[in-house]
C-alpha cells in the first residue's frame, strides 16, 4: 500500500486481506459444517459487500437500517436481532429479515402475530443470557449482572412456546475458541433443555479467528463436538471484527507539534473520539506504523497523539518515534476497518475521513469524500 497516493485523513480497505480473512472464515464454515454471518454492527462496508457475497452468505442485522442494507446491497434477508422493537417500524423489518429474534419473552409476545401473519415466513428466536462472559470491560460485557440483554434461565418457563424455533447467545468480544467452549458449558447448562424442540441456534459475535494466534483447529473442535450432541440444530456465528481484522488502516497527518511541560503532542487531522471511538471506550491503544506504543524514558522522540477535537481527553498517551516528526508528516494507524467506520461521528464538525479501498490489483480506488452536506444533513 503506497501511503503517499492516499488522501488524509482516510480509512482504506486492503483488499487482498479482505479476501484472506473471508477464506480462512470460508474454511471454517466448511470444517464444521456451521453459517458464518456478517455482523453489521462491526463493518457495514456496503461498497466491498460483492467480494463478501463470494464467501458468506447471510448477515446480522440489529436495526431497520441494517436490515434494509442488507436486503439492498447483500442481496439477502437479514438474521434481524434488535435489543426492542418500534412498533412503527417493525413491518418493514419483516420485509427484509428471514430471521427474527426476541430479546425478551415480553417482546416476543407483543409482535409474535405478527411475525406469523406476514406473507413470507419467518423465523423467530429467543436471545438468552448465559450468565458468564470472559469480558472485562464491563462496557462489552453482555452478562454483566442486571444486563436488559436476553432472558436468564430463572425467567424462562418449562417449556418456550413452539413457535419459538432458536436461542440466541452473545457473550464474547474479540474472545478466543477455548472462551466458546466455556459458553458452551454455561449455556447447556442453563438452557440445554430446551434445544431438543429447536431448529437453529445462533452463537453471537466476538469470534476472532482471523487474529494471529487463534486456535482455528480447536474451534472447529468445539463445533463439532456441539453438532454431534445436538446433530438437529443449524449452528450460526456472526463475528464482526473477525471478518475486517486487520483488513486496513485509517491515514492521518500531523498538523502541528505542540510542547507544554515537557510533553509533546502532535495534533493529527483525526479524532480519537469522532473517528476511532473504542480507542477511548473499551480502552486500547492503536498500532501506530512504525512506532512503539510502549516507549522507554531514554527514548529520545515520543509524542502524545493528539485529536483534532476540542475534547481535552481526545489524545493517546506518548509513543517513540525513530526521527522527529513534522508537520505534514502522515501516519498509519493499523487495524482500523472494524467498529471504526460504523462508529464514526461528525462531532466539531471534524471533516470525516474519506473511504477508499486498495484492490489486490495495485490500484487505489476513492469511494466516498465527506463534506459540510454530510455534517449538516444529519442536524436539525
Amino acid at each position: 500500500m503506497d501511503i503517499s497516493r492516499i488522501p488524509s485523513p482516510c480509512f482504506v480497505l486492503d483488499e487482498a486481506a479482505l479476501r484472506r480473512n473471508l477464506e480462512l472464515i470460508t474454511s471454517v464454515q466448511r470444517a464444521a459444517d456451521v453459517q458464518i454471518i456478517l455482523a453489521f454492527k462491526g463493518f457495514a462496508m456496503w461498497s466491498i459487500f460483492p467480494l463478501v457475497r463470494q464467501y458468506l452468505s447471510g448477515a446480522a442485522a440489529s436495526s431497520l437500517n441494517e436490515a434494509r442494507l442488507c436486503y439492498e446491497e447483500m442481496k439477502t434477508k437479514a438474521h434481524t436481532y434488535a435489543v426492542a422493537y418500534l412498533p412503527g417500524e417493525f413491518e418493514r423489518i419483516l420485509r427484509y429479515s428471514s430471521h427474527i429474534t426476541f430479546n425478551s419473552l415480553a417482546q416476543y409476545r407483543r409482535f409474535r402475530q405478527r411475525v406469523k401473519k406476514h406473507p413470507t415466513p419467518i423465523s423467530m428466536g429467543l436471545r438468552v443470557n448465559p450468565e458468564w462472559s470472559p469480558v472485562s470491560t464491563a462496557l462489552y460485557n453482555p452478562a454483566s449482572p442486571g444486563s436488559r440483554l436476553g432472558e436468564v434461565a430463572d425467567n424462562l418457563p418449562e417449556e418456550l412456546p413452539s413457535d419459538i424455533e432458536g436461542l440466541h447467545f452473545h457473550t464474547l468480544c474479540e474472545s478466543s475458541s477455548y472462551d466458546l467452549e466455556k459458553t458452551l458449558v454455561h449455556f447447556e447448562a442453563r438452557f440445554g433443555r430446551f434445544l431438543p424442540q429447536l431448529k437453529w441456534v445462533n452463537f453471537g459475535g466476538g469470534h476472532l479467528m482471523t487474529r494471529v494466534g487463534y486456535n482455528v483447529e480447536h474451534l472447529v473442535t468445539v463445533l463439532r463436538r456441539f453438532k454431534a450432541r445436538y446433530p438437529h440444530l443449524h449452528v450460526i456465528l456472526e463475528p464482526g471484527s473477525a471478518i475486517a481484522w486487520d483488513a486496513g488502516v485509517l491515514v492521518a497527518t500531523v498538523l502541528d507539534i505542540v510542547k507544554n511541560k515537557g510533553i509533546k503532542t502532535a495534533v493529527l487531522d483525526v479524532s480519537f473520539t469522532a473517528h476511532m471511538p473504542d480507542t477511548l471506550e473499551m480502552p486500547y491503544r492503536p498500532r501506530v506504523r512504525n512506532a512503539n506504543a510502549d516507549p522507554l524514558p531514554t527514548d529520545r522522540y515520543r509524542y502524545r497523539l493528539g485529536g483534532v477535537s476540542c475534547l481535552s481527553g481526545d489524545f493517546m498517551e506518548e509513543y517513540s518515534f525513530a526521527a522527529p516528526l513534522r508537520v505534514g508528516q502522515k501516519l498509519v494507524f493499523e487495524d482500523m476497518i472494524h467498529y471504526t467506520m460504523v462508529k464514526t461521528t461528525t462531532f466539531n464538525g471534524v471533516k470525516h475521513p474519506a473511504i477508499a479501498i486498495w484492490r489486490e490489483n495495485g490500484s487505489l480506488q476513492v469511494i466516498r469524500r465527506f463534506g459540510y452536506r454530510d455534517y449538516r444533513d444529519r442536524l436539525s
